[in-house]
């Protein structure tokens, strides 16, 4: 294009020397003035225009002529304008929040997530980030936070009312039977295996001047008798001391919600067992199973977590894509974090642009930029030699009729 242009510039100087010739050594007719008038408005033309595209990549034959080299020496000036034109036309909350609107984003989100394939590929791109986060974290870290964290939340909670309801609603609808027949059958047969053990330690608290034969006898007196409290108890649902005690847990019950000193001997107890170093290494060692079962559940396909997952993906896909009034909740809440962050962070967003045009060479710049509208430009001179060397044959044929 650039020789192009200057090729034409060249072709209107060849003309306007040859009918300048014509006219005054040859003795041409007027035809050579207005062909002359016309190709020396075009040379003004096309050095006109050539001096105007060149003075925006360089200084024109090198002379330092004022306001030229444009680009080059405007650069960073350029850069500034163009960051703020950008902020103030594209990164304005109006603007922003218009055209997020008018995409419908939430319809188009639910219609894409009730795909089937795009539920599991979403799936699986959450599973990547969550095994690498897992997988980055320090287990010494992590343990450190959790056990001050439940520490300090099982510290700040009384939990004695609490236990309190619990216990007088089991006993209410008799949940704690099982755990007293399974007791009654527990202790029925320990006394059954080891009715000898029972009776030595009755011998051996007998006073020392007891005969030995009054020992035996009152120790398997003793044993007898626990057996068959115990085996009546577990065969009497309705035996005395099974109702005593439900009316120990339900008094035990009234007092862990209302009694101020049972209360309190409950909170020491807790912060006693929260301060022993097994509870501690517990609730630490907690995290590394619970991290290792995600990471499992988070690389198995078939896993319930993907399942559930992708279920949920699936399901929140359907109603964004029927829900008008879920859509219209969700864009608002995307619109707003959208509006949030340009908003706030405006200046960031514009200085890469101002800073990356900064950044370039002057020269470099310079090249790059012609090298994309160059072509263009080019066509300015063209267009300048044709327009000025109409132009100068519409004056000289003016000036003719008028001098006329």
């Amino acid at each position: 294009m650039k020789a192009t242009a200057t090729g034409l510039l060249i072709f209107v100087a060849v003309v306007y020397a040859l009918a300048t010739c014509a006219r005054q050594a040859w003795g041409a007719g007027a035809w050579a003035g207005y062909v002359a008038a016309a190709a020396e408005a075009g040379m003004v033309g096309a050095l006109a225009d050539w001096f105007a595209v060149t003075a925006l990549f360089r200084r024109p034959l090198g002379l330092p002529i004022p306001h030229t080299a444009i680009i080059p020496t405007k650069k960073d000036q350029l850069g500034v304008s163009l960051g703020e034109f950008v902020g103030e036309n594209f990164l304005s909350a109006d603007v922003v929040r218009a055209r997020l609107h008018a995409l419908g984003i939430g319809g188009r989100l639910g219609a894409w997530l009730a795909e089937p394939e795009h539920a599991d590929r979403v799936t699986a791109e959450l599973a990547t980030p969550l095994r690498g986060a897992l997988t980055v974290l320090r287990d010494s870290d992590v343990q450190a936070v959790l056990g001050e964290a439940i520490t300090r939340r099982a510290e700040a909670a009384e939990i004695a009312p609490g236990i309190g309801k619990t216990l007088e609603r089991v006993v209410a609808a008799g949940g704690h039977h099982r755990v007293v027949d399974l007791m009654c059958v527990k202790a029925h047969d320990w006394l059954v295996m080891h009715g000898d053990s029972v009776m030595d330690a009755v011998q051996g608290g007998a006073p020392g001047w007891t005969p030995r034969f009054v020992d035996r006898k009152i120790g398997d007196r003793v044993y007898k008798e626990l057996l068959r409290f115990v085996t009546e108890m577990r065969d009497m649902p309705g035996h005395p001391a099974r109702g005593a005690l439900d009316r120990f847990l339900t008094d035990f019950a009234a007092d862990l919600q209302s009694d101020t000193e049972t209360r309190a001997r409950v909170e020491r107890l807790k912060s006693e067992v929260l301060a022993r170093g097994e509870v501690q290494d517990a609730i630490a060692s907690a995290w590394t199973a619970v991290r290792s079962m995600i990471i499992s559940a988070a690389e198995d396909e078939r896993s319930e977590l993907r399942l559930r997952v992708r279920s949920s993906l699936l399901s929140l896909g359907g109603r964004l894509a029927t829900d008008g009034r879920l859509q219209s909740k969700v864009e608002g809440w995307l619109e707003g974090a959208v509006v949030y962050v340009v908003t706030t962070y405006r200046a960031e967003i514009t200085s890469l642009i101002t800073d990356t045009v900064a950044a370039w060479d002057a020269e470099h710049t310079s090249r790059k930029i012609e090298a994309h509208i160059g072509r263009d430009l080019q066509f300015i001179r063209i267009n300048g030699t044709v327009v000025g060397a109409l132009a100068g044959l519409l004056i000289y044929t003016t000036s003719h009729l008028l001098g006329g």
